[in-house]
């Protein structure tokens, strides 16, 4: 096997690490924590906090037309007790029981529309609980999938590495330390020759240069410098 041959195979070695930290680093970018699971547990929170408001709103309404009934009762029981014969005395006591009335009436609307929007918001946080349910069941798969994975990708990169080592190890120092600063100036140190011209550059090399690759000899591409390889 030729040095050319060699490089190009490290080469390819150290194309599939690359790939494979790529790809670790995409999935390890992907565990963790879920916005959309955040999304939902802030707008059920939202939610929870809006219906406990909403019922200290119903409790005190309701404790105000317990408070205004008391006031009617007592009220009435003057108007209508029989006590009171003057005139002026029962009208104001008559507006009296008008207003309690009228203000006991707004209340229990006000009782009403409360417990209409407490349903709605039952209804949401129902709904918001089960989204997150799910959300946190798919997630959960998600993440599981996404360990193994990267338990997988993990492996495949020990066994590369462990690879690219013993090929190194076959080649001369030297020619390594020659590649490794081409990869570092051009991202590939080996090019294949297709064609008669090197696939780095796409330039088409003189004859003798050709003549050179063809005969097992380590060349470099005189246009970018690369190592050049004929399989």
């Amino acid at each position: 096997m030729s040095i050319a041959q060699q490089l190009y195979q490290l080469q390819e070695v150290d194309l599939e690490l690359a790939a494979n930290q790529q790809h670790q680093a995409r999935v390890s970018s992907q565990l963790g924590a879920s916005q959309e699971i955040a999304r939902v547990k802030a707008k059920l929170e939202t939610g929870q906090q809006r219906l406990e408001e909403l019922e200290r709103q119903q409790h005190a309404v309701e404790w105000e037309i317990e408070d205004l009934t008391v006031k009617l009762k007592a009220t009435e029981e003057k108007l209508f007790g029989g006590k009171i014969r003057n005139p002026k005395e029962l009208t104001n006591l008559q507006r009296e029981a008008d207003e309690l009335k009228a203000r006991s009436a707004q209340m229990e609307d006000r009782v009403l529309e409360v417990m209409d929007q407490a349903e709605a918001t039952t209804k949401s946080i129902t709904e918001l609980t089960g989204e997150l349910s799910r959300l946190e069941a798919e997630w959960h798969d998600f993440q599981e999938k996404l360990l193994a994975e990267l338990i997988e990708l993990e492996a495949a990169h020990a066994k590369l590495s462990n690879d690219r080592q013993q090929l190194a190890a076959g080649i001369v120092p030297g020619t390594v330390a020659v590649y490794e600063q081409l990869r570092l100036r051009r991202g590939t140190a080996v090019a294949r020759v297709e064609q008669g011209a090197c696939r780095g550059c796409q330039i088409t090399l003189p004859t003798t240069e050709l003549q050179q690759v063809r005969g097992g000899g380590l060349v470099r591409c005189g246009s970018c410098g690369r190592i050049l390889f004929l399989a």
